[in-house]
């Protein structure tokens, strides 16, 4: 009887503990900020880009001249908090012709840089 109350006891208070538990926060990726996309310029290199934004998480296999930057985080404490980004460059001729994803290009993207 005594073993059957303190099983009981144990129980109970182990289910309790289930709402405590601590869950982390996870970020996957490149992390970019609006300000680091307003340092881009068409014309740029390859070498500039990277020193900019990092290296990209995916390089597209088949085409050397595209670069993924993703970035996702997961939070341990509400779905609402969850994110995913997703930003792209092109390359033609080692220079960045293009850029597109969740992030707005500023008026001084378009203007050429002088090398």
């Amino acid at each position: 009887m005594l073993f059957r109350i303190l099983t009981l006891i144990a129980l109970l208070g182990l289910s309790a503990c289930t709402g405590w538990i601590y869950r982390i926060d996870i970020p996957q990726g490149n992390f970019l900020e609006q300000k680091d996309i307003d340092k881009l310029q068409l014309g740029m290199t390859k070498e500039q880009v990277k020193f900019v934004l990092g290296t990209p998480v995916v390089t597209d296999t088949f085409n050397n001249n595209v670069w993924h930057y993703v970035y996702r985080f997961k939070s341990g404490r509400s779905e609402a908090l969850n994110k995913d980004r997703k930003f792209i460059v092109t390359f033609e001729d080692n220079k960045l012709k293009d850029a597109q994803g969740d992030f707005e290009l500023p008026e001084s993207f378009y203007t050429p840089i002088v090398n």
